[in-house]
């Protein structure tokens, strides 16, 4: 069982630190060190949706493990899957709407500012990352974890191929691109292998909508409008003003039962 999940684990390091190292061997000696100090920078931005993600795998997967012989355990998934995504798109929307702010808080070095395009990319990567995580209930209730392998394995071979071919060209960009398309692809193997071998009534159509319109939001505001911190605040607003609307009934249930 943990075999495979050490594959990953190891997979997973790539994803994270691979592209820094390619950044600093691929660059002309000159400005190697200043890029990847860019892009890394930048890329603390992200940890609120990393710290969010990883807060809800370690408070939820002891719940899949005890869950997985109750009767139609998959109804809850589904469910816990749907409130991730509607939290994690709400963090997604308000860290791209509010970078300008929070790189003064935590990218305080003003020559590093020139990388703040890559926080959205960054920022959707490691959500997606965190909806692969709780897509994975299904490998790990079933004790077929060398999918989870196979799917991380993916995930490195993406990253090293994109950061390898782009990074000449594009330099940190590549880098962001390459985690998003990484972290993404893992999500949708997970999901399409998981509705074969453990099919999960997620409401596909919501979670659809939720990411579409965050991610749509997101690019509006930071790249229509230049991160006009006015019309993203507004777009924000919208945003909750939809989940609510749309989740009024079940957030009730949640806030207001005794």
């Amino acid at each position: 069982y943990a075999m495979p999940v050490m594959i990953a684990g190891i997979a997973f390091t790539i994803n994270e630190v691979f592209d820094k190292i390619l950044l600093a061997k691929l660059l002309p000696e000159g400005i190697a060190d200043g890029e990847v100090g860019k892009y890394a920078a930048c890329y603390k931005l992200a940890m609120f949706m990393t710290l969010f993600a990883t807060a809800f795998r370690m408070g939820i997967e002891p719940f899949f493990f005890s869950h997985s012989t109750s009767e139609n355990p998959q109804k809850a998934y589904a469910q816990i899957t749907n409130y991730f995504v509607v939290l994690g798109s709400a963090i997604l929307l308000a860290v791209v709407v509010y970078a300008d702010v929070l790189k003064l808080l935590f990218v305080r070095n003003p020559a590093y500012w020139e990388a703040m395009s890559v926080v959205p990319l960054i920022v959707l990567a490691n959500f997606f990352l965190g909806i692969y995580h709780n897509l994975s209930v299904w490998y790990k209730v079933t004790d077929q974890t060398k999918f989870g392998a196979y799917i991380s394995l993916i995930g490195a071979l993406l990253t090293i191929m994109i950061n390898y071919t782009l990074i000449p060209s594009m330099s940190y960009m590549a880098s962001a691109i390459a985690t998003m398309i990484a972290y993404g692809s893992m999500m949708v193997l997970s999901f399409y292998f998981g509705r074969r071998y453990y099919p999960i009534p997620y409401n596909f159509r919501k979670i659809y909508f939720y990411l579409s319109i965050s991610i749509l939001f997101s690019i509006i505001s930071f790249y229509v409008f230049d991160r006009d911190i006015w019309v993203g605040s507004f777009l924000l607003f919208v945003f909750l003003a939809l989940v609510f609307k749309m989740e009024r009934e079940k957030l009730t249930r949640i806030f207001l039962r005794k």
